[in-house]
């Protein structure tokens, strides 16, 4: 919610900003910040974004006196930026020299390891803007890569400039902006190679307009291709070794850190409740908890050494934000008892997606490090051990 100067709260008009509109302090501040070279057509330097994906760390930036005031008003002259991506600095460098090499980038890994919000945020501190993207799936066309028309337009007036409509990696050549596109494998080999001539020749042919100026829509010096691929997913098509090697591949691993995981988890589900209109209270035990158990789960080796039976199903950091959000809004619309009461019943719920075979490795997880854990004497591991009953 947001307060007017009487104190009315008025509803927030869209429940989840992009990237560009949420960050534009620290874009503005950033693009003031660092007035190194920057490659054609990038609103900021590749140093620059980086330290947005990054954050600064403890270091609070601070703008050159000479520089202050030229990002407009309202930007600090002092801002530590914070981290929006957890996984490894060297990584988010390579990606940002990647697109600076006007290379296509592909992000590939397991469902749920923020390829998605990464790609968002290269986008959103190169050219400003992440809105260009297509979401790739079985029934998505060439025209979601090309063009399609106005059929109205077209039967009117014939092929003509105002009759076609670009795609958005049409709109992304002809502005020099970075072009999105999720899950590239879940489209068609034929949908997906429309693209090898865009990212090898720098150019879209529209042959129904030819002998005229637009027959040719040559890309502008700042356009770029990021594309994400889950490493897991059923369904999906091979990339043809033509358009393979017109991008440079990049794995995003699930975060190593289980304090930073922690963290991560607890800053998203905060903000999810949050905008749900309620204050995130969900004990920082439970959250430990909930992290713990997905990560065993996920690796098939808990900290202590014992193994552990994977599900089929990822266990990913997203989806442990969900369950935390979810946590969090029954504790702040349904309260009455302990929240942890309500944490098997939302693994079994993640578990239970794909394979149902999926319930009987929970129940040995149950059956093993859990029990152990509670045997150890800890209250908390205790408490689920106790709930197993309500696995069944």
């Amino acid at each position: 919610m947001t307060m007017t100067d009487d104190q009315v709260a008025v509803p927030p008009t869209r429940q989840v900003l992009a990237a560009e509109e949420r960050y534009a302090t620290e874009l503005a501040f950033l693009a003031a910040h660092d007035a190194g070279p920057r490659p054609p057509g990038w609103a900021l330097t590749p140093r620059a974004v980086v330290t947005f994906v990054c954050g600064s760390g403890d270091e609070t930036l601070e703008l050159p006196k000479n520089r202050r005031g030229t990002a407009g008003d309202g930007t600090p002259a002092r801002l530590r930026v914070a981290a929006k991506f957890v996984g490894e600095r060297a990584l988010v460098e390579r990606c940002v020299v990647t697109l600076a090499g006007e290379r296509g980038l592909l992000l590939v890994g397991e469902p749920g390891t923020a390829k998605s919000m990464l790609s968002e945020l290269l986008a959103a501190a190169v050219c400003g803007t992440s809105a260009l993207t297509v979401q790739g799936t079985a029934g998505t066309t060439e025209d979601a890569f090309r063009y399609g028309w106005n059929y109205a337009l077209l039967l009117a007036q014939g092929p003509s400039r105002t009759a076609l409509v670009a795609s958005p990696v049409l709109t992304a050549m002809r502005a020099g902006r970075v072009a999105r596109i999720e899950e590239i494998t879940r489209c068609l080999p034929e949908v997906q190679d429309a693209l090898v001539s865009i990212l090898s020749d720098r150019r879209l042919s529209v042959p129904e307009l030819a002998g005229t100026a637009d027959a040719q829509v040559a890309a502008t010096p700042g356009f770029s291709v990021i594309a994400t691929a889950n490493l897991r997913d059923r369904g999906v098509s091979e990339m043809s070794a033509a358009l393979k090697r017109r991008f440079n591949f990049e794995t995003v691993d699930p975060i190593a850190d289980a304090e930073a995981e922690t963290s991560l988890v607890r800053r998203q589900a905060t903000s999810v409740v949050q905008r749900a209109g309620a204050a995130f209270g969900v004990d920082d035990a439970v959250l430990d908890a909930l992290v713990t158990v997905f990560r065993d789960l996920r690796s098939g080796r808990s900290d202590e050494g014992w193994d552990v039976e994977r599900p089929g199903t990822v266990m990913s950091t997203a989806e442990a934000v969900q369950v935390a959000a979810s946590l969090g809004v029954a504790a702040a619309y349904l309260p009455g008892g302990d929240v942890l009461d309500l944490l098997p019943g939302h693994l079994l719920g993640v578990v239970r997606k794909d394979d149902p075979a999926d319930h009987g490795r929970l129940l040995g997880y149950w059956d093993g490090p859990v029990r152990r854990r509670a045997e150890d004497g800890s209250a908390m591991w205790r408490r689920l051990w106790d709930l197993r009953e309500n696995l069944r």
